[in-house]
């Protein structure tokens, strides 16, 4: 039976298309509100939190812009003063009405910040608070673990380091043919309902990339967790090679990503083979034929340049996720403990 999950990811290359076309026109907009804007700093939460990752790396790499992840308690319990009139505030909520997010929002601005929400919800508080709202197009999202908005959130955040940065036409390009490569990646469902037969004994994964796919690993980490009730591990794989790698055993497989080319590529092809040295197993999304060939088994990734490639390499993830929860006798739509809007204790607002 068909979950509503599995069907929202389905929808992602429209989702994507649109949001894409609606918040095309704003650059002009927005480069105007982040004139003279020393650094680009990231508030969220959750699945957005791990968009904020990729944003962050888009704007330092591709947009040439510092970018950091704020600590949304420095403002909710701490209320620290800080003087933010060179920063450029960017929240991310697919609700827009996560307290803890708006309130940081709204305190940034205070402080002086120039602050801009990517929220799904036009006319949300997120988006009220903001002085520039890009508002995602991926429709409602019934289920609860994100899918389709996560992806809208990446394709606002390539919009955003678009205006941010030089004019790059290959980008804009590559920006446009995002949709069909996500199109491509659902073909990949029959690849993961199979990777997912062979994961069903595992006690727990570690899920891991670097640079550009470090956000992707952090995304699938937590889907594992929401939806899978795994006690998946998410982290950079320089972080996984001080130590961590020996938690990598028969019943706790890594789960790697890697671009489709780029600086890191050898290093993550590198991973997996230690991972196999140890008598592990390794399962790809990504990568070129060496990567591929270091793994058990590998899903494809995109025909696109490594910093738009995670808009479409979670696809395959999130397909895995989806069939190895049914695999499980797990509900992907409604996991256990968790809601749609999540509420961070805590917070005044």
């Amino acid at each position: 039976m068909a979950t509503i999950m599995a069907s929202e990811i389905m929808e992602q290359p429209a989702a994507v298309a649109r949001t894409l076309d609606a918040l095309r026109p704003l650059r002009p907009e927005l480069r105007r509100l982040a004139g003279g804007a020393r650094l680009v700093t990231f508030v969220a939460r959750g699945t957005s939190d791990n968009a904020a990752v990729y944003g962050r790396y888009l704007c330092e790499i591709q947009a040439c812009r510092p970018a950091s992840l704020a600590a949304p308690s420095v403002a909710t319990h701490y209320r620290a003063e800080l003087d933010l009139r060179d920063v450029l505030a960017v929240a991310l909520s697919q609700s827009g009405e996560t307290a803890e997010i708006v309130e940081t929002l709204a305190w940034a601005r205070r402080c002086g910040a120039r602050t801009v929400a990517v929220t799904n919800r036009a006319g949300s508080a997120l988006a009220e608070a903001a002085d520039l709202a890009l508002v995602t197009q991926a429709g409602p999202e019934l289920a609860v673990p994100a899918t389709k908005t996560y992806t809208a959130q990446l394709a606002a955040l390539a919009e955003l380091t678009a205006a941010l940065g030089p004019e790059d036409a290959g980008f804009d390009a590559a920006i446009g043919r995002v949709p069909a490569a996500i199109e491509a990646m659902l073909a990949s469902a029959p690849a993961a309902a199979e990777i997912a037969g062979e994961l069903g004994g595992i006690a727990s994964m570690v899920v891991s990339g670097r640079g550009f796919t470090y956000s992707t690993a952090l995304e699938l980490a937590l889907k594992l967790k929401e939806t899978c009730l795994l006690p998946a591990i998410g982290m950079s794989h320089a972080d996984l090679e001080h130590g961590p790698i020996a938690v990598v055993r028969a019943d706790t497989p890594a789960l790697l990503v890697a671009p489709p080319d780029g600086p890191v590529l050898a290093g993550i092809t590198a991973l997996a083979g230690l991972v196999a040295a140890r008598g592990g197993r390794t399962y790809g999304i990504g990568g070129d034929g060496a990567f591929a060939a270091a793994c058990t088994a590998v899903l494809p990734g995109p025909d696109l340049p490594e910093a738009l490639a995670p808009l479409a390499l979670v696809v395959p993830g999130q397909l895995l996720v989806e069939a190895l929860a049914r695999r499980l006798g797990l509900d992907p739509d409604r996991p256990r403990g968790l809601t749609k809007v999540t509420q961070t204790g805590g917070s005044t607002a």
